[in-house]
């Protein structure tokens, strides 16, 4: 089996304004190519800044290809039933060419629920509106006529059917995904049943995974990604300190939607939002206990909900790239290189 491909995952919400989040985001990408990272992905999210600070990931990835030369520029994911399918097929078609090929789609049905009613309809017809829009996107790409005989998308850009990802919770959407022939993407966290809220992580994705794998049409490659919070230190202690800052706050948006994790304390925390911290060495072990990762042709690392300061997100970048990820099956192919051991320290 060929080495797993390894990406870098932002919601761009480091503090401060948008305009500086769009720079700091920009600039962990392009250290991320520096370290070797093979994909970096962006998540898209209206309205909300605590959720995420990036609507329109398209724009975004625009400007982060003129910064790039070999990283891949994905999104994970746009809200499908929130856009317009041809202006997506449009707005990609451009950006695969602008990109030189590098673009992935990662595409989804959800998306915060009160932000739909914004759209035109309700968080419950979400469904039914992804599955038109996708099969539109689909018709697009393939260079089917949309509404006429003439209408036919330009620029063409049939290989992008082939780069598309959907992220999903359920067994039903990973068989789907599976069916589909495309990528499927696992969250780094995700809602546990009611009745077992300490169920691991991997005990949920592993169904989805097997019901990826039994629906894949033969001769079609999988293409799994398993994203997790990984916040990489040199001191055990500081990667705490900054948990229990962003676990903190993660933990009050919890209450203010009116839940409570039945264990409050930072490492009841830590197991709550499936985080992994500390060293290299600790993190690991982490990893290596979680089955799907295991499993997954495409690792994606992000520091969310920990969130630290920039600093210390490039400096987490590098030590995932030259220590952990080469232990979880991980091999560089990237060209480029960091320039000495610790810029990111020089900025702390």
């Amino acid at each position: 089996m060929s080495s797993k491909r390894l990406g870098f995952f932002t919601r761009l919400l480091d503090q401060g304004s948008a305009q500086q989040r769009y720079r700091l985001a920009t600039e962990q990408i392009v250290h991320a190519e520096r370290a070797g990272f093979d994909t970096a992905w962006v998540a898209q999210h209206h309205f909300h800044e605590d959720e995420g600070g990036l609507p329109s990931p398209l724009v975004f990835l625009a400007q982060v290809a003129a910064r790039t030369r070999h990283i891949r520029l994905g999104t994970g994911v746009i809200t499908l039933p929130m856009e317009s399918a041809i202006r997506v097929a449009e707005d990609t078609a451009v950006l695969d060419l602008l990109s030189d090929g590098r673009l992935e789609i990662g595409i989804a049905a959800g998306g915060t629920p009160s932000s739909f009613s914004a759209f035109g309809f309700d968080a419950q017809q979400r469904n039914a509106v992804f599955a038109d829009n996708f099969n539109t996107l689909l018709r697009a790409w393939r260079g089917e006529a949309l509404g006429g005989e003439d209408n036919r998308l330009y620029p063409a850009a049939p290989q992008l059917a082939q780069r598309v990802w959907q992220a999903t919770f359920s067994v039903e959407g990973g068989e789907r995904a599976g069916r589909a022939g495309d990528g499927l993407m696992l969250s780094r966290t995700q809602p546990r049943p009611a009745d077992a809220p300490d169920l691991p992580l991997d005990a949920l994705q592993n169904p989805i995974i097997d019901a990826y794998l039994a629906a894949l049409p033969p001769g079609i490659a999988p293409r799994i990604m398993g994203s997790r919070t990984a916040f990489v230190t040199d001191h055990s202690q500081q990667a705490r300190d900054f948990a229990a800052q962003g676990l903190g706050r993660g933990l009050e948006r919890l209450r203010a939607s009116g839940h409570r994790p039945s264990d409050e304390s930072l490492d009841g925390l830590i197991r709550a939002f499936d985080v992994h911290l500390g060293t290299p060495e600790q993190v690991i072990a982490s990893l290596q206990k979680d089955s799907a990762l295991a499993r997954v042709t495409d690792l994606a690392f992000q520091v969310h909900s920990i969130d630290p300061p920039h600093a210390h997100v490039l400096r987490s970048i590098e030590l995932i790239a030259r220590h952990v990820a080469p232990e979880l099956g991980w091999q560089r192919r990237n060209p480029a290189s960091i320039s000495h051991e610790h810029p990111a320290e020089e900025k702390v």
